[in-house]
């Protein structure tokens, strides 16, 4: 039974990173092909679809550094959790501003908190990470993101199946999609591309499809349902997705917002968002 050194593990609290990036042309026009967000050729000075960030600024460590499960080994700015299972729980995001083609970017990072749960399947170890995404000085955006290290045992308990919502949109989760949104945010993580791994090693019945992505899809959903993108979005991972699932995205009016979510038909809620205007 694995057993965790959580005093050792909140020493990474107040640790920080720096990275840098640029918003291209060539970044732009991948990201809205991948989501198959509407626009021409991007020119310099446009405005770039919102998340995109989750593609900016991500570590590059060689491939021969990277972990059996294809995230880079455990240490250096992420505290080692000793648990094999890291998934993005959910996160928040609140938008100062918009990225811009050209715009050259300076990503903060710093560990927040490091916090040991004892859930329904077992020992879970959450991580919370604050960003703050820079464009000469100014911070355009800042970020919440909640990353949870579990146990291979276990799984998440039956939910009921999600409500429809008022509105309704069926997304085809394919493997080119996962493939494509793995290679924009560089990541390795072989749950999303490598099916074999994945049902014979993590004991899922699919490649799983990634939460910001679900996030994504939802504020861009969000953002067309309103006609212009919310100032603050929040989203959080409650069950897994597949690829061989039909996903739809819902959404339902909530006070001045929306709160929307995805989720398989007759299946439970996956993710679960709120957008603001306000």
């Amino acid at each position: 039974m694995t057993t965790l050194d959580i005093d050792h593990l909140r020493s990474w609290i107040g640790r920080e990173e720096v990275a840098e990036d640029i918003v291209t042309a060539d970044l732009v026009r991948k990201f809205k092909a991948t989501l198959d967000l509407p626009g021409g050729p991007p020119q310099a000075g446009e405005v770039a679809p919102r998340l995109i960030h989750f593609s900016l600024a991500q570590p590059a460590v060689p491939t021969a550094a990277l972990g059996p499960d294809g995230h880079p080994q455990r240490g250096g700015f992420l505290p080692p959790v000793p648990l094999p299972r890291r998934m993005w729980a959910g996160g928040s995001v609140t938008f100062h501003g918009d990225l811009r083609v050209g715009d050259s970017v300076r990503r903060v990072s710093r560990i927040a908190d490091v916090v040991a749960k004892e859930g329904r399947t077992g020992l879970l170890c959450f991580v919370t990470v604050d960003h703050s995404i820079e464009v000469d000085g100014l911070s355009l955006l800042q970020e919440r993101q909640d990353i949870v290290y579990r146990g291979l045992d276990g799984g998440a308990a039956k939910a009921a199946p999600a409500e429809p919502g008022r509105h309704r949109r069926r997304v085809d989760a394919s493997p080119p999609l996962l493939l494509r949104y793995s290679a924009l945010t560089f990541n390795g993580h072989r749950i999303h591309y490598d099916r074999r791994y994945v049902t014979e090693v993590e004991g899922y019945p699919g490649l799983v499809v990634h939460g910001p992505l679900q996030a994504t899809l939802l504020l861009h959903f969000a953002a067309e349902l309103r006609g212009t993108p919310p100032a603050r979005f929040d989203f959080r991972s409650l069950s897994p997705l597949f690829d061989d699932d039909p996903v739809f995205l819902h959404a339902k009016e909530s006070g001045d917002g929306l709160t929307l979510w995805t989720a398989r038909e007759n299946g439970p809620v996956a993710t679960t968002a709120e957008a603001g205007w306000t």
